[in-house]
């Protein structure tokens, strides 16, 4: 197993390789609880496209041998202003501080052997070089009854306290997507977990 961490001209060169495999993983993992998003490979090209056309981009990539088995991505927080600006306005924390560490996504047979804990070192690294203090990520809200939830399902919650993370009071992002067994795409409510880097 190889962790490779892709920024700058190394991440445009690798680009156009893996943009359909990590698109490919994003659709694949979050079909699962929480996410259970049905997603598409157009969607996803344009999504991930916005990793390649930031300076300070990461995308850290987990490799079984050539396969891309898991990805995870970040971007300093400004390079998503549209979209996280007003939840962060009462935070006291200024976008120009904080590191948004996106997604982590990893297939299953590879979970349970560290990747997690790499994708965030990398990450946490590379925002510490971009000269950040703080670094967050968001987890999707979902109600404990809701029909989809899996009877074993196991939330990260313990692996983010362990890494230094907490939920940030009242700071919550607001995004839409189409749930699996939907046909148009629903309002979700994502909070927000941060720690000083």
């Amino acid at each position: 197993m190889e962790v490779r961490r892709l920024t700058g001209e190394a991440l445009d060169e690798a680009f156009d390789a893996a943009l359909d495999d990590v698109a490919r993983l994003r659709i694949a993992v979050f079909r699962d609880w929480p996410y259970i998003y049905d997603g598409s490979l157009e969607y996803e090209r344009r999504y991930i496209q916005s990793y390649r056309e930031s300076d300070a981009a990461v995308v850290v990539g987990a490799f079984d041998g050539t396969t891309l088995v898991g990805a995870a991505t970040g971007t300093p927080l400004e390079d998503h202003a549209d979209d996280f600006a007003a939840p962060f306005a009462g935070t006291g924390l200024q976008l120009e501080d904080v590191f948004y560490c996106a997604e982590s996504v990893l297939l299953p047979d590879y979970r349970g052997q560290g990747l997690g804990h790499a994708f965030f070192d990398h990450r946490e690294a590379h925002a510490r070089q971009l000269g950040r203090c703080h670094s967050v990520f968001c987890s999707v809200i979902r109600p404990d009854d809701h029909p989809l939830k899996p009877a074993d399902y196991r939330p990260l919650d313990g692996f983010w306290r362990k890494r230094g993370y907490a939920p940030m009071e009242g700071v919550i992002a607001r995004f839409k997507w189409t749930d699996l067994g939907e046909d148009q795409q629903t309002e979700k409510a994502l909070q927000f977990w941060g720690r000083p880097l």
